[in-house]
């Protein structure tokens, strides 16, 4: 089977993470397609595969040569996918030597180059799409296919050469909890890969550094025909407090390493109002000064209207994982040198947002992220190139089997 198959077939399941449920895995469907993918891996012949009661999903390859001693090479990727547009109900379908041209994905909604140039890439390629649903899920959904697929040549290959291999399935990465509760024990590995990424050649090593701050706003409520010098509006105080974050410091004005403010939520009346925002920025030092600069709107709006009116709570939600992956610079290398290898170009460009491995590299794994050959992730213009895909297995295959030679060589 290849991977595009599999992404087909895990796309049906509706595997919506949701960061207001405190359980973990935070839906039941997580816990459907994990048990599904145990009973796949045992197919395979992937050893101890089995699934925690929290969702999370481990497995061996077992090596295949006499005596191995060598590092264990780890894969992740994640099962979830984003809660920001309907994903129940899904069929993809597959575009066969895309032409170059407008693509309907279902009534209204087009596929353009016009919108999305990099589509033009891909003219002569074949894509999986979306033709009923809203959400392909390739992120990551692609990730665990391509997984299953190494581990199925694996399988139907034993005259292949290899080490130790774990893999790993997360639930819950798309809200941030996709490595809370990862046992980095019981993986086993020395360092890993997530496949997380988009196009095949991407080896990304540098993430955001990120925080959360949320913001209470405290008001009076008047009736408002007696409300001179009485009310305090929470709402407009909150409005008040987004105008005094600088406008530039926004998504959708910021690019490559500059960071930003994102009012991922805002709710309020006049009693009282929340905001809540997530803060983003590859330098440490700015990521501090933003924090201030939340301080800073907090401490001037109090002494406007009130001690107490505003507060804020920031939290520190994960670090540039660069720092860990330094010591451990061969993961970059043989990765980039395998893609050169497979025809292609190592892209590795800052990554404006997390991955699990950011975290896992933080809990002493180091863990770099590649790209999966999926497009346009969390929206309804996702598509998937199917000989990326391929590759992007390939690249799996090819990793491992590097790692293999160089113990060989060593011994």
């Amino acid at each position: 089977m290849r991977a595009y198959e599999r992404l087909i077939r895990y796309s049906k399941y509706p595997t919506a993470s949701n960061e207001n449920c405190p359980d973990c895995p935070s839906s039941p469907a997580q816990l459907v397609l994990a048990g599904d993918l145990v009973k796949e891996m045992k197919e395979l012949g992937i050893e101890n595969a089995a699934v925690d009661e929290h969702g999370y999903v481990y497995g061996t390859i077992p090596a295949n040569i006499p005596d191995w001693g060598g590092s264990i090479i780890g894969f992740i990727a994640h099962m979830d996918v984003v809660d920001v547009v309907p994903y129940e109900n899904v069929q993809a379908r597959v575009v066969e030597k895309y032409d170059g041209g407008e693509i309907l994905l279902s009534e209204g909604i087009v596929l353009s180059p016009d919108q999305f140039p990099e589509l033009k890439k891909y003219q002569g390629k074949d894509l999986v799409i979306l033709s009923i649903g809203r959400l392909l899920g390739a992120d990551d959904k692609a990730g665990v296919a391509a997984i299953l697929t190494m581990a199925e040549y694996y399988h139907e290959h034993p005259e292949v050469q290899h080490g130790t291999i774990q893999i790993g399935f997360t639930p819950d990465e798309e809200i941030g909890r996709g490595a809370d509760l990862f046992d980095v024990k019981r993986f086993g590995a020395d360092f890993a890969y997530t496949v997380d990424g988009g196009a095949f050649g991407e080896v990304e090593y540098e993430t955001f550094n990120a925080a959360a701050a949320k913001i209470y706003v405290t008001g009076k409520s008047i009736h408002p025909g007696s409300a001179k010098n009485q009310m305090i509006n929470a709402a407009r105080i909150a409005m008040e407090f987004d105008s005094l974050l600088p406008e530039e410091q926004r998504p959708e004005h910021t690019e490559g390493r500059e960071g930003f403010f994102h009012l991922n939520e805002m709710q309020g009346i006049e009693e009282s109002a929340q905001l809540k925002y997530i803060l983003r920025d590859h330098d440490s030092e700015k990521l501090e000064e933003k924090k201030r600069m939340i301080e800073a709107a907090v401490q001037f709006l109090n002494a406007k209207y009130g001690e107490g009116t505003v507060k804020a709570e920031i939290t520190d939600s994960y670090r540039n994982m660069l720092e860990q992956i330094k010591p451990h610079w061969h993961l970059i290398e043989i990765a980039s040198e395998e893609v050169k290898a497979l025809g292609g170009t190592p892209v590795s460009v800052p990554v404006r947002g997390g991955t699990d491995g950011c975290r896992l590299s933080f809990m002493g794994l180091p863990c770099p992220n590649l790209g999966t050959g999926g497009h346009n992730c969390h929206g309804r213009m996702e598509y998937a190139c199917i000989q990326e895909m391929d590759l992007t297995t390939e690249l799996l295959l090819r990793i491992a089997q590097r790692y293999a030679a160089l113990t060989l060589k060593n011994r």
